[in-house]
């Protein structure tokens, strides 16, 4: 989906309204928000773990700064297979045409 298409680009304009842009938008930057929570877990991670390898000596806070860097790389990849997933999903829900009610003028 590009940034600049709507979730709701497939709609006909007067069936939409500005609840429906504002709820979609509020969608793809909720998305776009919990990617950004990810990288920020996923440095907090990498630069504790780097902290704990190079100032302290004790071998058990080593050992933890050193799981703390591969555990880094995991929550950065779990969190963009999430985002890729999501976006997908919007773009999907946006190119669905939902069934008009049958007491609906044509």
């Amino acid at each position: 989906m590009d940034v600049s298409e709507s979730p709701y680009s497939q709609f006909c304009e007067e069936e939409l309204i500005l609840r429906d842009y504002l709820a979609a938008h509020r969608t793809v930057l909720a998305n776009e928000r919990t990617l950004l929570a990810y990288l920020r877990t996923t440095l907090t991670l990498l630069i504790g773990g780097a902290s704990f390898v190079q100032f302290f000596d004790s071998l058990f806070v080593r050992t933890m700064g050193w799981a703390f860097i591969p555990i880094s790389v995991a929550v950065f990849l779990v969190g963009l297979v999430k985002y890729r997933a999501m976006r997908r999903s919007l773009a999907q829900i946006g190119s669905e045409r939902p069934e008009r009610p049958s007491h609906a003028p044509q």
